[in-house]
């Protein structure tokens, strides 16, 4: 009681507030509930990352927020993989996986770290589920950031409503709560290549590979056409109904990409043989018109070039063949293509992606260097591909040629001599520029793609050889 201007007044009332602990205090309580443990959602879709990811056995992977423990076990099971299970909470792991860190130690692994923190552990491949929808709204860019920097290729499975557990503790639990199209953002900012994503009544998956863990690599796409003129071509080509491309689920489906380089001449029999076999051909600009003359229908034809002339290298058009065009292209190069056989894919850049956006709510960049064959392969990728032959990608001039074929449009560039570890090779500029991006590409997919590459030429002395960018000089 006390006592004011001789009035007589009640003491105020305490306010008691169910004050929400910090995040790992509150995890460590609810991982001590039985009834928190009974469904592991990485448990569940852990078959989902192995067909998907395809991962060899023996590869290293993060679970990451791994909770319980089931989902990493899983993969080290079914998946032969060294797992390394990543929380902040000790007490997470189911009660009969502990005793396993010790008799399974050679596979199986634990470290205590804060997602929201830089990781001190390292990976090929990182397993994320369950978690970025727990993750408090301030934190999602950092946690995002850390996952992806701890690891090649980064499998994320992310809840879109709201959850049912956070009762037991009186808390919410799902704090960022977001649909299928707002992760997908989050993965675009980043510049991930997203090899395939699913989006289901709750939850959204997307595998990716952060590009940061290479060279950056150029995204412009082509650098022989003014900005304005590109923009003004996605603008118009994607107001015309084409097919969007969008990721498929991993195969196991053979493809060769045939390009004109001039070593393509000499194997002609070799493409025959696997073509008989019933290996997929991809053709990359007027290598497409190669493969025709030379009795080959090919099963699809990619072009990226935002130039006029390119128009010739969609023609004559052939039954059973797929287009896949880039969105930049110019609109005379989409002219008496079937419109159910043609697929509209995007380069990524600021100015075309705000135009994409006007006319497409979700969409899903090829990102890559700037050649079409350096966009083909991820391209093909997203659709689901993995094993790739590559003929006529010499990036290199033999006995003074550049293509397989005449090409005026590439006559009387300048000849570089380039040195790559003791040989010479020559070269056109745009070619050494292909070479080493053609580094950059292969270290950022990693053993997301099987490569072979015929010829002889440049890039495959670099394959051959595990050539590095650095070892790539011009005399």
């Amino acid at each position: 009681m006390t006592a004011q201007a001789g009035v007589i007044s009640e003491a105020p009332k305490v306010k008691v507030s169910n004050a929400r602990p910090q995040e790992k205090d509150l995890y460590k309580m609810l991982w001590d509930k039985p009834e928190y443990r009974d469904y592991s959602p990485g448990e569940q879709v852990s078959h989902i990352f192995l067909e998907q990811a395809n991962p060899k056995a023996k590869a290293t992977i993060l679970d990451l927020g791994c909770g319980t423990g089931r989902g990493g076990l899983n993969l080290a099971v079914f998946g032969e993989l060294d797992v390394t299970f990543v929380d902040f909470a000790p007490n997470c792991l189911d009660a009969d996986i502990v005793p396993m860190l010790e008799a399974q130690k050679h596979t199986l692994k634990f470290v205590e770290a804060d997602l929201s923190e830089p990781l001190p552990v390292e990976a090929e491949y990182g397993y994320c589920t369950d978690v970025m929808e727990h993750i408090r709204p301030h934190h999602v860019d950092k946690v995002l950031d850390n996952c992806l920097a701890s690891a090649q290729h980064v499998f994320f499975q992310i809840s879109t409503v709201d959850d049912g557990m956070g009762i037991l503790l009186g808390h919410k639990l799902h704090l960022s709560v977001h649909d299928y199209k707002w992760w997908l953002n989050k993965f675009n900012e980043r510049q991930c290549i997203i090899h395939w994503s699913k989006e289901t009544d709750d939850t959204a998956m997307f595998y990716v590979t952060f590009r940061g863990t290479g060279r950056a690599m150029v995204d412009a796409g082509t650098v022989n056409t003014s900005n304005e003129q590109i923009k003004k071509n996605v603008a118009h080509n994607i107001k015309q109904g084409y097919i969007q491309v969008q990721p498929h689920p991993t195969n196991d489906i053979e493809v060769m990409i045939v390009g004109g380089g001039p070593s393509v001449k000499g194997q002609l029999k070799k493409i025959k043989e696997l073509r008989a076999k019933g290996v997929k051909l991809i053709t990359i600009n007027n290598a497409y018109k190669w493969c025709i003359d030379n009795s080959l229908t090919p099963s699809a034809m990619v072009m990226v070039d935002a130039r006029e002339f390119n128009a010739r290298f969609t023609k004559p058009v052939v039954d059973d063949c797929k287009y896949f065009l880039a969105s930049q292209c110019n609109p005379v190069c989409f002219e008496g293509l079937p419109k159910d056989r043609t697929y509209l894919w995007h380069t990524q850049s600021d100015e075309i992606s705000e135009i994409i956006a006007q006319e497409h709510d979700t969409w899903y960049p090829v990102r890559g260097g700037s050649t079409v064959l350096l966009r083909a392969i991820p391209l093909f990728r997203m659709l689901g591909f993995k094993r790739f032959h590559l003929f006529g990608s010499d990036s290199c001039l033999e006995e003074g040629k550049h293509h397989a074929y005449e090409q005026e449009e590439n006559d009387g560039q300048l000849v570089l001599p380039v040195d790559v570890g003791g040989k010479i090779f020559s070269c056109n500029p745009w070619m050494a520029s292909q070479a080493q991006e053609f580094i950059d590409l292969i270290t950022v997919l990693g053993n997301e793609v099987e490569l072979e590459v015929y010829g002889g030429g440049l890039l495959h002395h670099i394959l051959e050889t595990g050539a590095s960018y650095t070892d790539i000089k011009e005399i």
